[in-house]
């Protein structure tokens, strides 16, 4: 976990926490929330939510199947960042899934994660009990 300007990043090496509604939810209280899991099988999810709301969620590698209290609201968003839709086709060879949705996350906070800044921070570590 380190601060990045105004807000907070925190990475969870093989982990899932920060996708787990029920656990980002109530961290979301007076704040915005946004986060994104892949793991090597490409199991993947988006969440964003908004003082404790669902805004939205979904998974990158499926961006057509969304839900939540606002599903549409950032579709727009969703194309510029490279989300490939089902009725569409793409410039690659491959989807690009997992930096749409670093592209999306920029988008919902203005964050860039970056080479540079994740060498060159300092993080605090901890650990989180699964329950």
């Amino acid at each position: 976990m380190t601060t990045v300007g105004d807000r907070t990043l925190l990475i969870e090496p093989n982990g899932y926490l920060g996708v787990t509604e029920e656990k980002a939810l109530s961290t979301s209280a007076g704040t915005r929330w946004v986060s994104h899991f892949v793991n090597i099988n490409g199991l993947d999810s988006f969440l964003w939510a908004e003082d404790t709301a669902k805004r939205l969620t979904f998974e990158p590698g499926l961006p057509d199947h969304r839900w939540r209290t606002t599903p549409d609201e950032l579709l727009d968003a969703m194309h510029h960042s490279g989300f490939q839709f089902w009725d569409e086709t793409s410039d690659t060879a491959e989807p690009l899934a997992t930096e749409a949705a670093f592209a999306l996350a920029e988008h919902l906070t203005g964050g860039r994660i970056t080479p540079e800044l994740l060498q060159d921070t300092t993080f605090v570590c901890g650990s989180a009990e699964i329950r």
